[in-house]
């Protein structure tokens, strides 16, 4: 009888987890049930697991949610300009009574407790189904409307893929959009590392990080060299907190940015089906700066909420679901060298 991929519970400190795992041992990913959120994706490389995201390390970090660490975004990614939108006529303030420090991002999701409703494993894969229904109006200040979110993981040899659907189950249209937070490693720092990214256009915006309105808000790429990756480039020491837009498919329409280590061969093909990709080069981390990169898949831009060109993508009408897929995958070069000048063992 084939051996088939395992899921196991366990726990990170107080928080439960989920550990999955191939039969052969080849990869292992690691979920946390709270925000449904990604902690560890390992893959074999050559005699050893090789970890290839930089998640939160134990229960703290989790609870803190420093850096947002994988952290799924919805029902809005990145910021709401002053925690204030106006939506279907009406004003909403997601930080009521609050007079200073008005920065709130990245929605609800990555702190509401998911779980586990169903899974399917093969010797090739393993598929999880989670589920939250704690968007309920009265429940988040500032967003008075009701949606089941389902995450679906799919773990499969060297690629992992991630499907968010929400469904409006409420009276009245919701805005919504979803992205994903991932920060991704190669074991070296950031600065030695490739980027490619198959965009034309920067979202540029004022110094906090909210985009500029009308054609000030984007520029094409030719015009901002500095922070043009379509032609793949050394990172090296490029600042970057960024929106990328206008981001070319391939026939299938899956768009992909590729992360390269030139002096190892190793490389992670970031890939999403429509949307923006943001990208943060983890300057302001609270530890290890610069040592990992994320590579944002979203659906909307930051202040999507504040933005017409935005709303009608953004309406969630009642009895209507929406759903957005991304991935990543890992390769290696049997024939590159790595950093210590020993040919790879992959």
């Amino acid at each position: 009888m084939t051996a088939e991929y395992r899921i196991a519970e366990d726990r990170l400190g107080g928080e439960p987890t989920l550990v999955v795992s191939a039969p052969d041992g080849s990869t292992c990913a690691v979920l946390a049930l709270r925000g449904a959120t990604l902690l560890s994706w390992q893959v074999r490389d050559g005699a050893r697991l090789r970890e290839l995201t930089d998640g939160y390390r134990d229960e703290k970090e989790l609870l803190s949610q420093d850096g947002v660490r994988a952290g799924l975004l919805a029902p809005f990614p990145n910021r709401v300009a002053d925690g204030r939108y106006r939506y279907d006529g009406h004003d909403h303030d997601l930080l009521p009574g609050r007079r200073t420090d008005r920065l709130i991002y990245h929605g609800f999701a990555r702190e509401t407790p998911f779980e586990l409703v169903h899974t399917t494993t093969t010797a090739d894969s393993a598929r999880l189904l989670l589920r939250s229904t704690s968007i309920r109006p009265g429940r988040y200040r500032g967003y008075p409307f009701a949606l089941d979110l389902e995450v679906e993981y799919t773990v499969s040899g060297r690629e992992l893929s991630v499907v968010i659907r929400a469904t409006n189950v409420g009276d009245t249209t919701a805005p919504y959009a979803a992205g994903w937070h991932p920060y991704f490693t190669l074991s070296c720092p950031v600065d030695d590392l490739v980027l490619h990214i198959p965009a034309h256009t920067l979202i540029r915006t004022d110094a906090s990080l909210v985009p500029l309105h009308g054609e000030d808000g984007r520029i094409p790429l030719d015009r901002c060299p500095d922070m043009d990756f379509r032609t793949p480039r050394r990172l090296g020491d490029a600042v970057i907190d960024a929106c990328f837009a206008h981001l070319s498919p391939g026939p299938d329409g899956r768009t992909e940015t590729v992360l390269s280590d030139p002096a190892t061969g190793a490389e992670l093909r970031v890939w999403q089906y429509g949307g923006y990709l943001h990208v943060f080069t983890g300057d302001t981390l609270a530890r290890d700066r610069r040592t990992s990169i994320a590579l944002e898949p979203v659906e909307a831009t930051t202040d999507a909420f504040n933005r017409p060109e935005h709303a009608a993508g953004l309406a969630l009408e009642p009895g209507r679901h929406r759903l957005f897929r991304f991935g990543v995958r890992y390769a290696s070069s049997g024939n590159a060298h790595p950093r210590n000048g020993r040919p790879s063992t992959s």
